[in-house]
């Protein structure tokens, strides 16, 4: 397998790289006169203008902007060698955990380039053949398949599609076993899964439509409706939401179709959890748990006996149980207690799976029906482990296992032995033997101790002068765990360090962990990832020359603070789909959901003074030297509205100090990044390494 090594370009050579980017034009990007007023204080808001989706002026800016970007990234000299090299790379079978339907099982794969993974379906007789090509939904692979729902019996089918990237999505309703599309396309579903109530109809969710741009304008009152085969969709019945407001409603039914489960929450964190019994047709829908202050979800039953996944008095999660006719939180009891790590379980073949976090890797406990522990499932490695879920009385589940130098490989489970068997393992051309991943703990500002996995070649040289990636998010109680990427290969191919490290506002320690890092406590995040950037430079991984850091969505929040604050600390910047605007985020879309995190400029004059104080677009001052910056953001992003990139782009254009370069890179017809096609995701991991290196001084990648 050929080796690419990176080439650190002669002084000569980053003089004259330094002197090109004087000779950089941005378009020119208009100032308006907004302003608005909170708590007596005036702010200026002079690029109000492009948050108009809709409008020429914006389409034309989104243009100018791409033009500018395209024409510099081609001419960094190493960029088709990268293109190359990660095609070649991405270019394997990658098949997905089977799921058994009626008289067929069901897979995803994908060949190894084909922008979207295919459904094949195999009968009992182990013939394949296509059931669902997603490839085939449009011209330029930017339509995508979302949820996919079969009926109890497997003989129908509801799948959602997503154009562009876009969170609203259209459900389309199949015979299974013919293929054929059985009536009208449901439209302007939103936030939604797919649950089937027999074979007679399904539960989903969205919201009506907005006044205005449908992806930009505000969207906070989510309903659950169910759709009955052979009626309109006007007709729908409208199950929960209608009297009581909730930004996020969801159903499912039980595996034995006996019960509906509704959660409605109004943030990402906290939601109220009621139950329907169906077997009654006039049956009430009984509150479970009628506050915000926990996180509940129903995840099994035994006829009357529910087994339900709580953080209430629990900031780890534990699974308790009770009977349905008096199932409010007085009557829970455990089934599964709190421990010190976090839970995440799942349920198939009978048992109960316990999969916990202990300093961000896997560990995985077997129990039966009685909460007896059965055994600690021995995995591959130490790593990522996920799935272990199926119905009933399947006895073979599956699961999926990673880390960072370990590509994905699909494992059978035989519920019953406890024995694991490889049933998918890519072929890839990476050899991780040659890699390795080292968690280490620092100190973050405050002292709190932070976990980070550092992964690189082995025998690579501490000297400081290694281009690293730091990528973080630290937000929404979500958990980075170990997990393979091909972009990531290429790049510690090419003498990259890649390091991630667990920050607070996170799930990897609890309900404590998430709230360290949010509202008033979220400069704790920003510390965190500073701390772990100072971590890295003194240990001599890297420099600050030779520093990059990365995040996505609420990790280019993340980013963008962190190099207004420390612009010094690091040589690239790349914020992606980041939530840049925080004094307005909440008037976009579903984006007031996040107040559990961040609070909002209206809650208090304490929290609009400490929301400014970090909001990235309200930070970017004149005459600073701001690390060489990429952003990136998708024209169809209506989760995370574009315009708080197009905002931050052109304040860092005009006030960028020096020779850095601040382009915005902006996909068309794309959206958060969900369904994205592997053409569009190789060439924007392209252009990030490209632009990266080339920032940092490398002139080349040898033939």
């Amino acid at each position: 397998m050929k080796k690419f090594i990176l080439i650190l370009a002669a002084l000569p050579t980053i003089a004259a790289f330094g002197q090109s980017q004087k000779a950089l034009q941005y378009p020119e990007t208009k100032k308006g006169d907004v302003v608005d007023t909170y708590f007596e204080t005036k702010v200026n808001d002079p690029y109000r203008w492009l948050e108009d989706d809709r409008s020429a002026e914006t389409a034309a800016w989104v243009k100018a902007e791409n033009e500018t970007t395209y024409a510099y990234l081609d001419k960094i000299p190493f960029r088709d060698a990268l293109k190359t090299r990660l095609e070649k790379l991405w270019n394997y079978e990658k098949i997905g955990a089977p799921s058994k339907e009626g008289a067929y099982t069901y897979y995803s794969k994908n060949n190894g380039l084909q922008n979207q993974s295919v459904v094949y379906r195999k009968d009992v007789l182990g013939k394949d053949e296509v059931f669902l090509d997603p490839n085939t939904f449009s011209k330029d692979g930017t339509t995508s398949l979302g949820s996919l729902d079969f009926s109890k019996d497997g003989s129908k089918l509801a799948y959602s599609i997503s154009e562009g990237g876009s969170d609203w999505r259209k459900v389309i309703i199949m015979d299974a076993k013919s293929k054929k599309i059985l009536e009208d396309t449901l439209v302007d579903v939103k936030f939604s899964g797919i649950s089937w109530r027999g074979n007679e109809g399904f539960y989903y969710s969205s919201y009506e439509k907005p006044e205005g741009s449908e992806l930009s304008a505000k969207t906070d009152q989510h309903k659950l409706y169910f759709h009955k085969l052979g009626t309109a969709q006007k007709d729908d019945q409208l199950i929960f939401g209608a009297d009581q407001k909730r930004r996020y409603v969801g159903g499912h039914v039980t595996e034995d179709n006996k019960y509906l489960v509704i959660s409605a929450a109004n943030s990402t964190y906290g939601n109220e959890l009621y139950i329907k019994d169906l077997s009654k047709p006039d049956s009430p829908i009984v509150t479970i748990v009628d506050n915000f202050n926990s996180d509940n979800m129903i995840i099994d039953n035994q006829g009357g006996k529910l087994f339900i996944r709580t953080d209430l008095k629990a900031p780890n999660k534990r699974i308790v149980m009770v009977d349905v006719k008096n199932p409010t939180p007085e009557n829970w009891q455990d089934f599964i207690a709190e421990t010190e790590n976090v839970l995440s379980p799942s349920t198939g073949g009978g048992y109960f799976f316990a999969t916990y976090m202990k300093d961000a890797v896997s560990v995985v406990k077997q129990y039966d029906k009685n909460g007896k522990l059965i055994r600690q499932i021995a995995l591959p490695a130490v790593g990522t482990a996920s799935g272990f879920s199926g119905k009933k009385k399947e006895k073979t589940l599956y699961y999926s296992f990673t880390n960072y130098t370990t590509p994905g490989t699909i494992y059978s489970f035989h519920s019953q032995a406890g024995k694991s068997a490889v049933y998918a393992k890519p072929k890839v051309d990476f050899d991780g033997a040659n890699f390795t991943s080292t968690q280490v703990f620092y100190t973050s500002k405050d002292g709190t101790k932070i976990p980070m996995i550092i992964t690189y070649k082995k025998g690579m040289k501490l000297d400081g002068k290694n281009p690293t990636i730091l990528y973080g998010y630290g937000g929404f109680n979500i958990s980075l765990t170990p997990s393979f990427s091909i972009a990531n290969a290429v790049w510690m191919e090419n003498g990259g360090v890649y390091a991630v490290p667990n920050l607070r506002g996170g799930g990897e320690y609890g309900k404590k962990w998430h709230i360290a890092g949010t509202k008033t406590q979220k400069q704790n995040v920003f510390d965190d990832f500073i701390a772990a950037a100072e971590y890295l430079i003194a240990q001599k991984y890297t420099s600050s020359d030779f520093l990059a850091v990365r995040g996505g969505s609420n990790g280019g929040l993340l980013v963008g603070a962190t190099m207004t604050q420390r612009p010094d600390l690091m040589k690239v910047a790349l914020p992606a789909v980041g939530v840049m605007d925080m004094l307005r985020y909440n008037t976009f879309t579903a984006g007031a959901g996040w107040a559990y995190d961040y609070g909002t400029a209206q809650d208090s004059k304490e929290m609009f003074e400490y929301i400014k104080a970090y909001s990235p677009v309200h930070n970017v001052k004149p005459g600073m030297h701001y690390p060489a910056t990429m952003v990136t953001t998708g024209d169809h992003d209506d989760r995370v509205v574009p315009a708080h990139s197009f905002k931050f782009a052109a304040e860092l254009q005009e006030k960028q100090t020096g020779d850095n370069p601040t382009l915005i890179r902006i996909d068309v017809k794309a959206g958060h990044g969900a369904g994205k096609s592997v053409a569009a995701m190789i060439q924007e991991n392209v252009d990030i390494q490209a632009f990266t290196l080339y920032s940092m001084g490398f002139k080349a990648l040898p033939k």
